[in-house]
């Protein structure tokens, strides 16, 4: 049913531009870091916020967090949602693979091509980080099968009181899905997933998960060798051809210390000290954004 409201609504948004379900955007000329645009979806009765994240492509996180207050369960009928199809392009060369790990999207610059592709992914969770890396593609495996470190097999049997198989091997219960793309010769992979939840959440135990789709196109559509680029940038800025300065702030990733877990931004950098200038409507601005974070494109007030 709620497939059947989204089918309806794709008329709305035509205007974006899909390949497999993935975004695909026109880069940007090279003052400038924006992508996309924000649009809105309405409510219908059924809808709740995993189907409308995999209809549109965008982590749940990433809905969670553009449409703060709205329960994702049960979100009220007629409600108009923010689907968070516009973004500023992360700090990093326009090759490869960047997948920005606050953010929770992944980006594939072709080669040879004026274009990016952008999809949501899953990334480890807190204690078993993603790490920042810059690698390669070392490897494409089609029905991949799943092969348990100790830590893992000690880990589910510390949680769950049984053994876990040695070798999964390629099915239903294989949590690496049909394609899985190796990062050089580690042990982390960029992989589907045999859930469909978890998808723009840190979830995974360190590996990259992306929905069936869309890593079928990138296994589909890039070549062993290909730059991969991890990084983690909660924040990001542009300075627009318009004289527009645009901000993007992303909730970042829980640090774990001796006592707690913290994950609030640090005060403003030197970078986006001069972002913001002496302005106080500005900085105000800013300072409420670093609070409650929506990962949403905002323009920043100048009085």
């Amino acid at each position: 049913m709620v497939r059947l409201y989204c089918f309806l609504s794709v008329f709305i948004f035509s205007l974006i531009s899909f390949c497999c379900c993935s975004a695909v955007y026109q880069l940007p000329e090279k003052q400038s870091r924006l992508l996309g645009e924000t649009l809105q979806y309405q409510v219908v009765q059924g809808d709740y916020f995993q189907a409308i994240a995999e209809y549109h492509n965008v982590g749940f996180l990433a809905l969670m967090a553009a449409n703060q207050g709205i329960d994702p369960f049960l979100p009220p009928v007629g409600s108009l949602l923010n689907i968070p199809k516009q973004m500023l392009l992360p700090y990093a060369e326009h090759k490869g693979i960047v997948i920005n790990l606050s953010e929770l999207r992944l980006y594939y610059f072709p080669p040879k091509e004026n274009l990016v592709y952008v999809f949501p992914v899953g990334i480890g969770r807190q204690g078993l980080s993603t790490p920042k890396v810059i690698s390669f593609i070392g490897d494409k495996r089609k029905d991949p099968s799943w092969i348990p470190t100790d830590e893992m097999r000690a880990r589910y049997r510390t949680e769950h009181g049984k053994e876990l198989a040695k070798v999964v091997a390629a099915g239903p219960n294989n949590p690496f899905g049909k394609y899985a793309l190796r990062i050089g010769t580690s042990e982390y992979l960029i992989h589907g997933s045999n859930k469909r939840f978890g998808i723009g959440m840190r979830a995974s135990s360190g590996c990259i998960r992306l929905y069936d789709q869309d890593i079928e196109w990138l296994f589909n559509n890039i070549a062993v060798g290909t730059q991969v680029r991890i990084v983690d940038q909660a924040i990001k800025m542009s300075y627009e051809l318009s004289g527009d300065k645009l901000i993007e702030v992303h909730q970042p990733l829980s640090v774990k210390t001796a006592v707690t877990v913290e994950h609030k931004l640090s005060p403003a950098t030197p970078a986006v000290s001069a972002f913001l200038g002496e302005n106080n409507l500005a900085k105000q601005q800013y300072d409420q954004l670093i609070k409650q974070p929506t990962g949403l494109v905002t323009k920043i007030v100048f009085e």
